[in-house]
């Protein structure tokens, strides 16, 4: 059942963009069995090792250059390698999440090559070198003993301005360590949700393919969400935000899977991809671009073998300026 967990907690200023952004160069990126068996956004296309690495790598370049262009700040955390392949680490956000006091948290994920990108250190050092404090470092990763997992801002989608987090739950989000997460950063309010998605009635593997906050807006497909739960997850959003909906194709071209970021100067800039922003339709383009200056990245490599999208290779810096 759904459940809107009310924690009291102390709560720390925030606001809902960030104007850094981590970036990790796809080195590795290809095909990652482990993680297609609740993944039904990837898929094998027919190229060598080598096509996949060089399309991979001159679609991160190129969405690195425009980001830094447009003025958000982009750490390129390239990443020491280790013994083991880390097909994914193109999408940092899944390991790690960072707050306006300095915390960088790090979390429990699912596949086991998937953990071997958790790298704090090497990460700490390059976020103190870009200019930004960490204070505290806070680890979740115990908890994959117990095979509960939580993979950050990939099953969380925080309304920063309400203290309210949003997260479909499946094998990679669980409501427990969800509740105590949210409690440890003082969010008091939690709205969890169960997912379906058509066809093969499997919940949705990331809240965040399905659906986007921003300041005044949400792009969601609502559809997805077992009925008797839509109405009160819609309900909680529309409070405050202009709701944007998708259908379940959108959401496969990774409609939902968008970020809204701030430049240096404070204007508002939203990241996608090219074929989220063609599968828009043109009442939907205008919507969001009332919401602020739209970027399209061609990331077609990267979201169909990968799965993940351009929401998916941001890992958002909150942390205080040294």
């Amino acid at each position: 059942m759904l459940k809107d967990s009310k924690i009291s907690h102390h709560r720390t200023s925030s606001v809902q963009n960030a104007n850094c952004v981590v970036m990790v160069p796809p080195k590795e990126f290809k095909f990652n069995a482990e993680t297609a068996g609740d993944n039904e956004f990837q898929h094998q296309l027919d190229l060598t090792n080598d096509q996949v690495t060089k399309q991979a790598m001159s679609e991160f370049d190129a969405m690195v250059e425009r980001l830094r262009s447009e003025g958000v700040q982009v750490v390129e955390f390239d990443y020491p390698l280790s013994g083991t392949e880390t097909p994914d680490a193109v999408f940092p956000n899944n390991w790690f999440s960072t707050t306006p006091d300095g915390s960088l948290y790090t979390f429990p994920m699912a596949c086991r090559n998937r953990q071997c990108e958790v790298r704090p250190e090497a990460l700490i050092k390059q976020l103190q070198e870009s200019g930004r404090a960490v204070n505290k470092q806070v680890s979740l990763e115990h908890l994959v003993e117990n095979h509960t997992y939580l993979e950050s801002t990939g099953v969380m989608v925080f309304d920063h301005l309400n203290h309210t987090i949003y997260a479909a739950l499946s094998q990679r989000c669980n409501k427990q360590v969800l509740n105590n997460y949210a409690q440890r950063v003082g969010y008091d309010r939690v709205v969890s949700f169960s997912t379906a998605l058509p066809g093969s009635n499997s919940p949705i593997y990331h809240t965040n393919v399905m659906m986007a906050v921003g300041e005044s807006f949400c792009v969601i497909c609502d559809e997805v969400i077992v009925e008797e739960e839509r109405r009160f997850v819609l309900k909680s959003l529309s409070k405050d935000k202009q709701i944007i909906s998708i259908s379940v194709d959108q959401m496969n071209h990774f409609c939902g899977n968008l970020l809204q970021l701030e430049t240096a100067s404070g204007q508002k800039v939203i990241a996608m991809s090219k074929s989220a922003y063609d599968a828009f339709t043109p009442a939907q383009i205008n919507q969001l671009s009332s919401h602020g200056k739209l970027l399209p990245f061609d990331v077609s490599t990267i979201e169909q073998i990968g799965g993940g999208s351009v929401r998916c290779m941001l890992g958002e810096v909150f942390l205080p300026k040294k």
